[in-house]
C-alpha cells in the first residue's frame, strides 16, 4: 500500500495486485497470520508514513492506538540490565496490526490513481533480462467471502485463465514468500546474493483484557533475552493496545520455545524469562484468545543491489528484500522507509528515465542497513544460526553493542544515541562518534537498577 501511495503522484495509474479479498476495516485476513502477534512501529516509520499519508498517526491515535515515549513508556531488561525510564527521546505507535493495516488501506485507496485487483495471483515477470514490461497473472483461489473491489472485480476473468497486466514499473511488495530470485532466473538472470540468520525462534502469543485501571498510559513491558549466555534466548513483551487490551509475545530460540498450549502460556512467562514480571502482570489479566504460534522467524536478505545485471522495471521492497526476526519490531518501519525512497528517487531521476529501476534498488535497501544489524548482529550466537558461526565483523561489533548497552543502562545520552537508531531515526554512525565512544568506555553513571521500573501506581492498578 505505502509502495503504491509513493508511486502515484509520478505514474497515470498504480494497481496493485492482491491475493486476499481485503476487509473493509481493522480485521483479520487470510494471508496474513502473523497479524495476531505484536507489531510497533517505531517512530521513524511513522514519520515516513506521515510523510506519505498526512494525517495517519492522528487517525490512528483516534482509533485507539497508542504513541508511547522512548524510554520514558518502557520498562525493559535488556541483556545488560534494567533500563531507566529517561525523559523522552523518540517513541513508538503501539496498535494491532489489523489496525494499522486498515487505516494505511483507507487513506491509500482513497486515491484516485491508485486501483486494487483483489484475489489476483501473480505468476512471473513479462519482459527480458534487460527490461520487465509487466507481470503474468490469474485469479487466486482465496476462499475469503468479502466482496471484491468493483473495478477489481472487473479485471478479473471468471474462467481463471492467465493474463497480462503491462506495466512501466513493477514492485514486488509480496514479503517472506516472494519468489523474486525464480521469477528472475526465469528471464535469465543470476540469483542474488544471500544471507539468513535463523536463531530457531519460535514465539507465541495471546490477547488480554488489561485490568481497569491499566487500560490506558500503561507502559511497554519487555523481557529481552540474552543471546551470548551460551543457552537458549527467552524472551516476552506486554504490548498495551487499542480496546484496552495487551497483546502478550513470548519467545524462545531452539531448546528453549513456548508451548502453543493455552495452559502453559503463564508459566512459561512467570518461569522461564530472566525475569517473572509479565507473568506477574498477567495474574490480574482477563485472556481473550486462544495462543497464536508461529516459527517463520529467520533473517534473511537478499543482496539485489549489488548484483551485476538488473532489468530496468522492476524493484523488490519490504519483506521481500529483507526479512527480518519479528522480537526487533523493524519490519514495518523499514517498509516505510523504502517507500518513501521510492518516491524521492523517482522524483529526482524522473519517471521512465534510464537505470532507474537500478537506481531504485540501491535506494530501497539503504534503510534496510541498521535493521539488519540490530538483528543479525545479536542472532547470529545463538547455536545453529548460521552455517560457520559468528563473523570476526559480528563479534566485535556485538561485543561493542554490549558495552553501549550496558552504558546505557545507567548514561541518559547513551540511551538515546542507542534509540535514535533502534528507533530507525538516525543512521548507526552516531554510536561511532567520538563522545559516544568515550562513554562506552567509561561504563554507566548510575548504579544498575535491582528491578523493573514500574511506579507503584502502576503495580497497584495492573495487579488489583
Amino acid at each position: 500500500m505505502l509502495a503504491a501511495r509513493a508511486l502515484a503522484e509520478s505514474a497515470d495509474l498504480v494497481t496493485i495486485v492482491e491475493r486476499d479479498a481485503l476487509p473493509e476495516g481493522p480485521e483479520r485476513r487470510r494471508s496474513l497470520p502473523q497479524a495476531q502477534h505484536p507489531h510497533g512501529l517505531w517512530s521513524g516509520g511513522a514519520r515516513a508514513i506521515e510523510e506519505l499519508l498526512p494525517g495517519f498517526t492522528a487517525r490512528l491515535a483516534e482509533a485507539g492506538a497508542h504513541r508511547l515515549a522512548l524510554t520514558t513508556d518502557m520498562v525493559a531488561l535488556s541483556p545488560h540490565g534494567w533500563f531507566r525510564r529517561w525523559n523522552e527521546s523518540h517513541y513508538m505507535i503501539l496498535g494491532s496490526r489489523d489496525l494499522l493495516d486498515a487505516t494505511v488501506r483507507a487513506q491509500v485507496l482513497a486515491d484516485d490513481r491508485i486501483r486494487l485487483v483483489e484475489r489476483t495471483e501473480v505468476l512471473g515477470l513479462e519482459g527480458t533480462a534487460a527490461a520487465v514490461t509487466g507481470v503474468r497473472v490469474r485469479d487466486s483461489d482465496s476462499d475469503s467471502d468479502s466482496a471484491g473491489d468493483s473495478e477489481g472485480e472487473g479485471d478479473r476473468d471468471a474462467d481463471g485463465a492467465e493474463r497480462v497486466l503491462p506495466a512501466d514499473l513493477v514492485v514486488d511488495a509480496t514479503g517472506r514468500a516472494s519468489r523474486a530470485p525464480q521469477w528472475l532466473n526465469t528471464l535469465g538472470l543470476p540469483a542474488p546474493r544471500q544471507r539468513r540468520v535463523d536463531s530457531g525462534l519460535a514465539y507465541a502469543s495471546r490477547f488480554y483484557r488489561a485490568p481497569e485501571g491499566a487500560r490506558s498510559g500503561f507502559p511497554v513491558v519487555n523481557v529481552q533475552a540474552a543471546p551470548r549466555e551460551g543457552r537458549p534466548g527467552r524472551s516476552g513483551v506486554l504490548m498495551p493496545i487499542e480496546d484496552g487490551r495487551w497483546l502478550v509475545m513470548l519467545t524462545g530460540t531452539r531448546g528453549g520455545e513456548p508451548s502453543a498450549d493455552e495452559s502453559d502460556f503463564e508459566r512459561f512467562a512467570t518461569e522461564e524469562l530472566r525475569h517473572p514480571v509479565i507473568g506477574e502482570l498477567l495474574a490480574g489479566a482477563e485472556p481473550l484468545s486462544g495462543v497464536a504460534f508461529t516459527r517463520s522467524t529467520a533473517n534473511r536478505r537478499y543482496y539485489y543491489e549489488r548484483s551485476r545485471d538488473w532489468p530496468d522495471g522492476f524493484t523488490v521492497v519490504g519483506d521481500a528484500l529483507a526479512a527480518y526476526n519479528p522480537v526487533y519490531g523493524h519490519g514495518m518501519a523499514v517498509a516505510a522507509q523504502s517507500a518513501l525512497a521510492l518516491r524521492d528517487t523517482v522524483r529526482r531521476r524522473g519517471w521512465g528515465s534510464p537505470g532507474l529501476g537500478r537506481a531504485l534498488q540501491k535506494a530501497v535497501a539503504r534503510p534496510v542497513n541498521a535493521a539488519w544489524d540490530l538483528a543479525t548482529g545479536q542472532d547470529v550466537f545463538y547455536p545453529g544460526a548460521t552455517e560457520n558461526g559468528p563473523t570476526r565483523r559480528d563479534r566485535v561489533l556485538a561485543a561493542y553493542v554490549a558495552r553501549l548497552l550496558l552504558t546505557a543502562t545507567g548514561n541518559g545520552r547513551i540511551a538515546r544515541r542507542f534509540t535514535d537508531v533502534s528507533s530507525l531515526e538516525r543512521g548507526a554512525h552516531v554510536l561511532l562518534a567520538p563522545g559516544v565512544l568515550l562513554a562506552a568506555v567509561a561504563g554507566p553513571l548510575k548504579p544498575q537498577l535491582t528491578g523493573p521500573p514500574l511506579t507503584a501506581e502502576e503495580w497497584k492498578a495492573a495487579t488489583p
